[in-house]
């Protein structure tokens, strides 16, 4: 049995005092052995966000990082840098990245490999455009992005890989993928991973459905035999995130 993660994704939210506060706030309401729950907040939140979450079994992950150890690459972090500060999961590809950013299905493999390298665990995003599900390419869309992806893994690390699929046209939208579209969607990726890999490394990989889960639809998501867990974003920064986490009550 897979155990499920919810992975809040803080994106541009919170100055450092804020988000020390809302996560001393939070992680008694949040801590839980049941749910892997990890918060990747900014950057710049990294330390004093894991500072406040210390002794709980949350756990704090960061939103994006390079695919290089170190070198004249201004603005950025490394994973390297992540490993150091003992920080244990990266998000990888998010939608944002790829459309505001420049983020390519290359760079996304590059980093993945480079997480995988320092032993941090990769949250790799995937997912199709409202245009591209209007013109029925959602299938073709996930198996190239899966393919570059996870280029050059192999069934021993792919388990060590999270993959969330975000349909980009449900993110921070208020519109939500019916819990047949995102179990569709997951079964598609799981079963791209078990030609590719095969049936008990797709067993142990997690998959997660991203788009705006919330209170009201998330037992209902986390209920799919495919999904095993979600990648939060508005939701996981206001008090009722604790009502995600804890979903099963």
């Amino acid at each position: 049995m897979r155990k499920k993660i919810v992975a809040g994704n803080w994106k541009m939210h919170f100055v450092p005092s804020k988000a020390e506060e809302f996560a001393a706030q939070m992680k008694d309401k949040l801590n839980t052995d049941t749910v892997d729950v990890v918060l990747c907040v900014p950057y710049v939140n990294l330390k004093s966000v894991k500072d406040a979450l210390a002794g709980t079994n949350i756990k704090v992950g960061a939103q994006n990082m390079h695919y290089m150890d170190e070198g004249a690459y201004t603005g950025e972090i490394s994973a390297a840098m992540l490993k150091d500060m003992g920080i244990p999961y990266v998000i990888v590809g998010h939608s944002e990245r790829r459309e505001r950013f420049g983020e390519t299905d290359t760079t996304v493999n590059l980093k993945t490999l480079k997480a995988l390298e320092h032993g941090l665990t990769p949250i790799i995003c995937v997912g199709e455009s409202q245009k591209q599900r209007k013109q029925n390419r959602t299938q073709g869309v996930l198996r190239k992005q899966l393919a570059f992806a996870l280029d050059e893994l192999t069934p021993s690390n792919v388990t060590k890989v999270v993959i969330a699929y975000e349909p980009i046209w449900a993110i921070g939208t208020g519109e939500v993928a019916t819990t047949q579209q995102a179990e569709e969607a997951c079964a598609l990726i799981r079963d791209q991973i078990v030609q590719r890999f095969g049936h008990v490394a797709a067993d142990g990989v997690r998959i997660l459905y991203g788009g705006s889960v919330a209170p009201d639809n998330v037992a209902e998501l986390f209920a799919m035999p495919n999904i095993d867990g979600g990648l939060v974003g508005g939701a996981s920064v206001v008090p009722s995130f604790e009502q995600v986490v804890h979903f099963d009550r």
